[in-house]
């Protein structure tokens, strides 16, 4: 790593090199004044230069997790598939940055009243839908009102949930007002299911033609096979060097990996870990491997026998060997959980909470105190959510056995897993892409009235705790706070957390990215669609 007094301004310097956004003898001159010798500068021209982006060429990308049943409501967006071609075709008032930070998509500003309960987001009135629309703010008060109201149906719907209404302020303006303090709000603008879409004469919104103002417009689509799209001249930002994109579904991991292998596909959303070190010495692929917030979660239905003991519920949690999930499951590319949704790269992470341990011995203590002798349970998995998931389920049984549990592993289809299984079986295997915010995966997930209540987990102490802390701008009473619904997450709640998983995907080598990608989805925050370029 080249050493520099000041990392951030070189680390802009390099992004404004590779955009073409800066001079040879501008980058020079700033390099040196963050540090670096002229020697150094000048390599660092060279390299950056040479990765500046070009435009051109079809992408064609192989992504898991596809459905027959998905469609293009953004509030029952469910899938990775989904979450890709929604990144690729619809924009988001924020984004999460290749940095990890916030930026503007969609709006180019926001600012809050000093209790943060009235927050006025400024919008880029230059960009245009698919069809030719101009976006208004009329736009964006509908596109966020889809996912309010009695009658929404939406799994955002519990996001929104503080917000009192919505208003237009001139053209290139919304205000939204809060019943209370809502400091993470921007935050939870980049949610995937939070699409600006046009709006109909009636305020609801055109989500049924597939039409958006993101980087590519669709030219054919059948869910559960593949996406055909084309470059939208019309869209507002930088980027979408590739002028098509061919999205394929590719749930099978040997077969999305024989597809890169062999050139049919130019990237994967997700490589198969039992073969990640051969793929990794392939001479034209290579591997990103980000760290993440994205939690593998085992939920149990808190109000069906016998997980609404929470004895039995800390048995399951005791009877399982993590550490040798991580080594054995994804090969070390993740970090054991605490069964408490914060990841240790999310703001306010616990790290002072004991990390929960395999002890089948202290399992059967709580299943004596449960008043149950031998627990015989079925838990639901299925490959397309994670190469491996029914292996680790397997596994997971296998380690129960030292506690006298009897997990009953079930190899769910593929196809309609998150239709037919996740939210109706008891005990599943699940996924979970990274959220910016506590607030975000709380009030998602364990909120008492979620859509995603995915354990039907309700504590009154953490819903009180979760209001709260929406409104507290001290941010350590803010931390305080989120330490004590996490420790209430994994004493009393209903989930399971066996580790947060790296995003591990492949792309061809002439496949190029700059030097920092987004972790809070695959494949650059399912953003390289349009961040990435071909080399040449």
């Amino acid at each position: 790593m080249t050493k520099s007094k000041n990392p951030e301004l070189l680390n802009n310097l390099e992004k404004a090199a590779r955009t073409g956004g800066i001079s040879k003898r501008e980058f020079l001159q700033y390099s040196m004044l963050a540090g670096v010798t002229a020697s150094t500068a000048t390599g660092l021209w060279t390299s950056q230069a040479k990765a500046q982006p070009k435009r051109g060429g079809t992408f064609r990308y192989g992504v898991h997790d596809g459905n027959t049943s998905d469609n293009h409501d953004p509030g029952t967006y469910q899938s990775v598939y989904s979450i890709q071609l929604a990144h690729t075709h619809r924009s988001y008032l924020t984004e999460i940055t290749e940095e990890n930070g916030l930026g503007p998509d969609m709006a180019t500003g926001w600012e809050a009243s000093p209790d943060a309960k009235v927050w006025t987001f400024e919008l880029n009135t230059d960009a245009v839908f698919h069809d030719g629309r101009k976006f208004t703010a009329n736009d964006a008060v509908a596109s966020l009102n889809h996912h309010r109201g009695e009658k929404s149906t939406s799994a955002a719907k519990a996001l929104l949930d503080s917000v009192v209404d919505i208003k237009v302020d001139g053209d290139k303006h919304i205000v939204i007002e809060l019943d209370q303090g809502f400091a993470d709000l921007p935050w939870i603008m980049t949610d995937y299911h939070l699409v600006m879409l046009p709006a109909k004469d009636d305020g609801s919104v055109d989500w049924e033609s597939g039409v958006g103002a993101g980087p590519y417009q669709i030219e054919q689509n059948e869910f559960g096979i593949g996406t055909t799209l084309v470059r939208h001249d019309g869209w507002h930002r930088e980027g979408a060097w590739f002028d098509r994109i061919d999205m394929t579904v590719l749930n099978d991991p040997n077969a999305r990996q024989t597809a890169l292998v062999t050139g049919d596909v130019d990237a994967i959303s997700s490589v198969d870990l039992k073969t990640m070190a051969l793929l990794q010495r392939h001479p034209d692929v290579e591997l990103d491997n980000i760290p993440s917030g994205s939690a593998i979660t085992l939920p149990m239905f808190c109000d069906v026998a016998p997980f609404d003991n929470v004895d039995v519920r800390m048995a399951l949690k005791l009877a399982i060997d993590r550490e040798e999930i991580v080594e054995k499951i994804v090969f070390g590319t993740g970090t054991p959980g605490n069964d408490f949704h914060v990841s240790p790269n999310m703001p306010y992470f616990p790290a002072d909470i004991p990390q929960r341990t395999y002890d089948p011995e202290k399992a059967k203590w709580h299943l004596k105190q449960a008043g149950v002798d031998n627990l015989s349970v079925s838990l639901s998995a299925a490959d397309s959510v994670l190469p491996g998931a029914v292996d680790m389920i397997v596994l997971y049984s296998e380690q129960a056995k030292k506690a006298g549990i009897d997990i009953k592993p079930v190899r769910e289809a593929n196809d309609g897993y998150w239709s037919d299984v996740w939210l109706k079986k008891p005990w599943v295997f699940v996924k979970w892409g990274a959220r910016p915010t506590p607030d975000n995966m709380f009030t998602l997930a364990y909120k008492d009235d979620a859509a995603w209540n995915e354990a039907h987990w309700k504590n009154a102490r953490f819903n009180e705790l979760l209001l709260q802390a929406k409104a507290e701008l001290d941010e350590t009473r803010r931390g305080e706070m989120y330490h004590e619904m996490c420790t209430l997450a994994r004493d009393d709640g209903g989930t399971i957390i066996p580790m947060f998983v790296n995003f591990v995907y492949a792309r061809r080598k002439n496949v190029k990215h700059g030097p920092s990608v987004a972790s809070s989805w695959e494949t650059d925050g399912a953003r390289g669609t349009h961040r990435w370029w071909f080399e040449g």
